[in-house]
């Protein structure tokens, strides 16, 4: 069966990015999402990618 990254519906604080990432490899979205809080931080290109993350990330219609 093959894997697909879709924005999460279950798991989602914002728009479910750092959840669907998070469901995709098997991780907690808490570590996912203090990744990306360091991410943001320390190169601050992280906002761009989640906004990048968030229009291109499909929604998941399963869920």
């Amino acid at each position: 069966m093959e894997r697909r990254l879709y924005k999460s519906n279950r798991n989602k604080m914002l728009c479910g990015v750092c959840g669907g990432i998070a469901e995709y490899f098997g991780l907690d979205a808490t570590l996912v999402r203090l990744g990306w809080v360091l991410f943001c931080a320390l190169g601050g290109s992280g906002v761009l990618a989640y906004i990048v993350a968030a229009i291109v990330i499909p929604h998941n219609s399963q869920d």
